[in-house]
């Protein structure tokens, strides 16, 4: 019997100091997000950046928090009620850090009668620090447990053009009348993850004009496939290349992929551009990046620095036409 496996990020649990340290602490030990020896890796995390960033990570979820709990959980398992219906198969929602787990997920669907299971990482883009960890960790608990089940990955999807309809048919319905400019921001990386994902060991960051060629890199390069998905939906929105633009938030440090999408909110602001719209399509599912970051934080930056209107333009979320792609990515 087939089942399906739709796997988010993550988020806390609960809007409290101790839930925020255990998302953190768990979301930044992972080897593929902090790349850096385990002892450095345990150092940072347990010694500076959770007990310095715990604090301001709460405050930031305030924001958003609702009284439902966190809007990424109860926004996935909206998504996932709406594709088993549609697609008429058990399903559980799971998040790669914290609950609904993956474990749990599983064995659910395994109590169904499931063995054919259809895993969905809802990241449009590949990148190591949320494919591939999702990947790796599914194919961990599925061994570790003896369930025996048949996996199968859906790839990323950042050029399907059923999937690029969704998103340009989104950003149409949702733009400002007479908008200036349209940014698409994607969450950021550091450059490092870019190199270390390329089989080829010679094209990312080392080839010219990288990202625009075709190369044995492309299906593991994040920026490639995020600059592509923007080409893609500009063009079925007819945009020229001055009405839109790209950039990368949520960065923690140097060396990591620019522009950076507060540097880039100033910039705009500063050369004229009075009613910008924003969507950051690195995301399916309205989260704290988001909500907060962007549609607080990036709003404020934006309007201090001179523009008169800040649209922000909400993720898929359970759009019908977003439903049908991940149904039909199952049924293919």
């Amino acid at each position: 019997m087939k089942g399906i496996l739709l796997v988010n990020l993550g988020s806390p649990k609960d809007l409290d100091l101790k839930s925020i340290k255990n998302y953190l602490k768990e979301f930044l030990s992972d080897e593929l997000v902090i790349d850096y020896p385990e002892l450095v890796r345990k150092f940072l995390v347990n010694l500076i950046i959770v007990p310095i960033r715990s604090k301001n990570t709460m405050e930031a979820y305030s924001e958003i928090w609702t009284d439902k709990g966190s809007p990424l959980i109860n926004k996935s398992i909206a998504l996932g009620d709406k594709v088993s219906a549609r697609a008429n198969l058990p399903l559980e929602v799971a998040m790669r850090y914290q609950e609904p787990s993956i474990k749990n997920g599983l064995l659910e669907l395994k109590k169904k009668g499931c063995e054919d299971i259809f895993v969905i990482p809802l990241y449009p883009h590949y990148a190591m620090s949320t494919t591939l960890t999702t990947h790796r960790e599914v194919s961990r608990i599925n061994k570790e447990l003896n369930l025996k089940m048949k996996l199968t990955f859906i790839e990323s999807f950042y050029k399907e053009e059923e999937y690029i309809n969704c998103l340009s048919e989104l950003i149409k319905r949702n733009r400002q009348p007479d908008s200036d400019f349209l940014l698409f921001s994607y969450h950021g990386i550091p450059n490092r993850h870019l190199l270390k994902t390329d089989p080829t060991n010679s094209h990312c960051l080392k080839a010219k004009n990288c990202c625009s060629r075709k190369s044995e890199a492309t299906p593991f390069c994040y920026k490639a496939q995020v600059l592509e998905t923007s080409r893609l939906c500009t063009d079925k929105l007819q945009l020229s290349r001055d009405e839109w633009g790209v950039s990368f938030q949520s960065r923690i440090g140097p060396g990591w992929i620019q522009p950076f999408t507060d540097k880039e909110l100033v910039r705009l602001a500063e050369s004229g551009i009075k009613k910008l719209d924003v969507i950051c399509p690195a995301f399916v599912t309205d989260n704290l990046e988001t909500l907060e970051e962007m549609n607080l934080r990036g709003r404020e930056t934006f309007l201090d620095a001179g523009g008169e209107s800040f649209n922000y333009i909400p993720c898929l979320n359970i759009e019908d036409s977003w439903v049908d792609f991940l149904v039909n990515s199952v049924k293919r």
